[in-house]
């Protein structure tokens, strides 16, 4: 019995070491949570510091209260006790009273209410912005098209880069475990960013705690919210809205920096941009298409379908599918305009949208020998389907609308429309 309790003595005392010592081996996350942080995250907009003051006030207030009303009750129980002989006065009503814990209520509730609708109406206005940036999201990535001021015209999607074998807890953890992305969102310091907000497939959620931001994504819907960093530096948030099985791995970075870096980001980016802009009347051949789609494909389509194309839950298998190696216009439209846990993917551009078909259609078990070109999309897009493609087809083997009855006009008229949604 001894023995035994020695035991259970040491696992106890190496299980605290090794608990110690893994809280030790964490550290601050760079513009995110600190280790053992207890107050809300540092602040760096004047809205961040109104809620980090309006929290305090309110707790204060609320403690007052509290000990106040504590306090007079547990006396008058101690001081007026029956074992004292005390007697309860016998009396109905009272103005005085009644005036009182009316009067002084509705003052503290003034004296919080005013401060907390003047942030809140503050929060609200997103006029004579310097810069707007768009903010899509998606299942489980946000992409970011920059509307107007310096930058206007950049567009790119940025999503997770955590590696999968951290997730899996096969290789240590960095200290920005699920808060990284490989394209940050880049704003200048002291300029007012209005963000507009709106979602592909799902309701989303856009959060910054350090700018004191959290506005809802809603499909159908533009909201808008806008924020003005006032220190350089890499902030980081999540969505914060249940979004579905991948909904811990869409995280949100800004990175502020100095008006003159801004400019060199700029003037890098579109450069960047431009020599990755594809000739939609390019051909290629297969090869290259499936090159290129496999890591459109990796990149976008593996979350959900897996590597191998086998799918799991609400996701189909698309090893074997019958829309994969069927017409091809059922792809197309699936693709361009989703079907139920399948979002739209229309923000690709028109190669990669080729090459990501052309990859699924002759991958795995799929060996269907055709090549997608861009201009296909093109025409897709316009409601154009190639000769012989079929009519668009559905998840299931249903049959879809056909575009074909649509005149083009009319599908441009709805692909603006929701787009403009």
């Amino acid at each position: 019995m001894k023995m035994w309790k020695k035991a259970s003595a040491a696992c106890l005392v190496g299980l605290s070491l090794l608990t110690g010592q893994a809280a030790l081996a964490v550290e601050d996350m760079p513009g995110g949570p600190a280790v053992r942080q207890l107050n809300l995250t540092e602040p760096v907009t004047k809205i961040a510091e109104q809620i980090h003051w309006l929290n305090w006030m309110m707790l204060i207030i609320c403690t007052v209260i509290f000990i106040g009303v504590f306090a007079v009750m547990f006396y008058s129980v101690f001081t007026h006790r029956k074992s004292k002989g005390a007697k309860s006065a016998s009396f109905h009503e009272s103005i005085t009273v009644e005036v009182i814990w009316t009067i002084i209520p509705f003052l503290i509730v003034i004296g919080m209410a005013l401060p907390a609708t003047k942030t809140v109406v503050a929060m609200k206005d997103t006029t004579n912005a310097d810069l707007t940036i768009k903010a899509t999201g998606y299942q489980w990535k946000w992409g970011y098209d920059y509307l107007k001021g310096d930058g206007e015209g950049i567009s790119f999607v940025s999503t997770l880069t955590t590696p999968r074998d951290q997730i899996n807890n096969e290789a240590p953890k960095s200290n920005t475990y699920l808060m990284e992305v490989d394209n940050e969102m880049v704003v200048p310091v002291n300029k007012k960013v209005r963000v507009v907000l709106t979602a592909n497939d799902v309701i989303h959620a856009w959060m910054i705690p350090a700018f004191g931001v959290k506005q809802d994504a809603i499909p159908g819907f533009v909201r808008d919210t806008w924020f003005k960093a006032e220190k350089v530096g890499v902030y980081r948030g999540q969505c914060a809205e249940l979004c579905g099985k991948e909904h811990a791995f869409m995280p949100i970075v800004v990175r502020v920096v100095s008006d003159a870096d801004y400019a060199k980001w700029v003037d890098g980016k579109k450069k960047e941009l431009a020599a990755k802009a594809d000739d939609p009347n390019k051909t290629w051949t297969l090869d290259e298409l499936k090159a290129r789609g496999e890591k459109v494909y990796t990149a976008n389509c593996a979350v959900c379908h897996q590597p191998n194309g086998k799918g799991g839950g609400a996701f189909p298998a698309l090893d074997g599918s019958k829309i994969v190696n069927g017409p091809d216009a059922g792809q197309m439209h699936i693709l361009l305009e989703g079907k139920g846990a399948m979002p739209v993917w229309k923000h690709l551009s028109d190669t990669e949208l080729a090459a990501v078909m052309t990859y699924t259609r002759n991958s795995w078990g799929n060996k269907t020998g055709e090549v997608i070109q861009p201009s296909d999309f093109v025409n897709a897009r316009a409601g154009k389907f190639r000769e012989g493609g079929g009519a668009p087809g559905a998840s299931g083997g249903d049959a879809a609308p056909k575009t074909e009855d649509k005149p083009a006009e009319k599908q441009a008229s709805a692909a603006g429309d929701r787009a403009a949604g």
